[in-house]
């Protein structure tokens, strides 16, 4: 069995195509129905959220850490101020846009494991055309413009295990995966090399963003405009795979393979067309770092983001909209997580420990619902 063959995010039913007369396949539940679902639904959510905060806690006192002072620094780090709200947003957008980049070549069956390379490779995509553009241009057209260059650059780096998929079979999930390495090594010999800053003394980095090569901050210090984008970005998403043929037809793909070359899709074209879409949300996610956040490219830039943002994904079970939930979720972790060494003495990495637990807790709850469904 193939990766294309297998899927988990796509319901056992056969897809109903898109449209206003979808509505008429289903028997509208009663108000009692509703209710009763709705109940199951917050039971479910506290029982999910109560496990991760009881394995967290068991965690933290097996470490010999107060649970519930470091629960409450980890709040008022992430979400207790405006500020800390605000880096918090800043976080989940592109963790938002790598969720993305692994949920619309999910719809159809595939597994992209490279969004940390095609996060880099956007910022890569954005600074060369800032540095076409030097200055010449206004803010919203030099920001238009290294937007594309960043989401053409993501999508261009997709393509090359969505067309190694399609021409020789090979597996799209390691060829994504080894991409993250190679794209990691033309960002360090950018940074140390062509683009290095001359300014930049023992650090390796690019030169920075200035003027209309920078979102506007709209709040804060820190937060910028550039926190809108992946809003939208997953709102147009969310809309296309729900009411678009294109969706329809991923699903399909998705759903049953087979079938779908036997209807006559193009399963090879649509296949690449999700692994491309994908890739430019991640590119757009790398623009969204150097001109907002960072401001330079440098070798550690995005770190971790793309296999974060793949565990959203699946947080998320693909879709669009609940993608923005799990983004914020795992970028309030993170955030919350940076200063447990002073606030408890445990390393940073100990919110890896909670990620994993909130994923897990979620895919369990989502398994038992689906084999009660059955």
């Amino acid at each position: 069995m193939t990766v294309l063959e297998t899927t988990s995010d796509v319901e056992p039913e056969a897809p109903v195509p898109p449209g206003p007369e979808a509505d008429d396949h289903h028997v509208a539940p009663t108000a009692a129905a509703q209710v009763q679902r709705h109940l199951r639904t917050a039971l479910r959510w506290a029982v999910v959220i109560a496990s991760t905060v009881a394995i967290f806690s068991a965690f933290l006192l097996a470490k010999g850490a107060d649970p519930a002072s470091v629960l409450e620094s980890m709040w008022k780090t992430a979400l207790g101020t405006p500020d800390s709200a605000g880096e918090t947003f800043i976080r989940a957008t592109p963790l938002l846009l790598a969720a993305l980049a692994a949920a619309v070549p999910a719809r159809a069956g595939l597994f992209n494991l490279g969004g940390e390379g095609q996060l880099l490779m956007g910022a890569i995509g954005a600074i060369l055309v800032a540095n076409q553009l030097d200055g010449g241009a206004g803010t919203w057209p030099t920001l238009v413009l290294m937007a594309a260059g960043g989401a053409a650059l993501g999508a261009l780096w997709a393509a090359i295990p969505a067309v190694l998929k399609v021409a020789t079979r090979t597996n799209e999930a390691i060829s994504s995966l080894l991409l993250n390495y190679i794209a990691g090594l033309v960002v360090t010999w950018l940074c140390f090399e062509p683009w290095k800053d001359p300014a930049s003394l023992g650090q390796a980095y690019s030169r920075e963003l200035t003027g209309p090569e920078r979102f506007p901050i709209i709040w804060g210090q820190r937060v910028h405009a550039g926190i809108f984008v992946g809003l939208v970005a997953a709102l147009v998403l969310w809309a296309l795979l729900r009411w678009s043929t294109w969706g329809f037809k991923l699903r399909v793909l998705g759903g049953n393979p087979s079938a779908a070359r036997r209807a006559g899709l193009a399963v090879g074209g649509l296949s690449i067309a999700a692994m491309v879409v994908g890739g430019a949300m991640a590119g757009l996610g790398g623009m969204i770092e150097v001109a907002g956040t960072e401001g330079r490219l440098r070798p550690e830039l995005l770190a971790g983001y793309g296999f974060i943002g793949f565990l959203a994904s699946w947080l998320a079970r693909h879709d669009p909209l609940r993608c923005i939930g799990a983004a914020v979720v795992l970028g309030a972790i993170a955030v919350g997580g940076s200063g447990l060494k002073i606030t408890a003495g445990l390393s940073g990495g100990a919110v890896n420990i909670l990620m994993a637990v909130v994923l897990l807790a979620v895919l369990g709850w989502g398994g038992r619902k689906a084999e009660a469904a059955r």
